[in-house]
């Protein structure tokens, strides 16, 4: 049983942080899933996929775990990298493309 500790990412569809501020613990899957053959649903014995528990900080998680035994990873999560572009630069007189318009 293997825990891993992340904080989320946001979907595509967000454009805020909302969502990514907790840190996340769920547990490594033990079995893999498979396909009900009378209804079609997929499912498994491992009821510990069923968990996930929410954490202000880190430390938190990582106390939980070694509190309760435990075997965890952490992920820590990448910066986003955004670029600072400003519509006024689509026209420059120093424009490395061609302008097409």
């Amino acid at each position: 049983m293997i825990a891993r500790i992340y904080k989320p990412a946001r979907n595509a569809m967000q454009s805020g942080t909302a969502k990514t501020r907790h840190w996340v613990l769920d547990y490594e899957p033990d079995e893999p899933r498979h396909v009900e053959p009378l209804m079609g649903w997929t499912s498994s014995g491992d009821t510990r996929q069923q968990v996930r528990m929410q954490f202000d900080t880190k430390e938190e998680a990582i106390a939980f775990c070694e509190q309760h035994g435990i075997a965890y990873q952490v992920l820590e999560p990448k910066a986003p990298s955004r670029r600072t572009i400003a519509y006024a630069d689509n026209f420059a007189y120093t424009r490395r493309g061609l302008w097409t318009h």
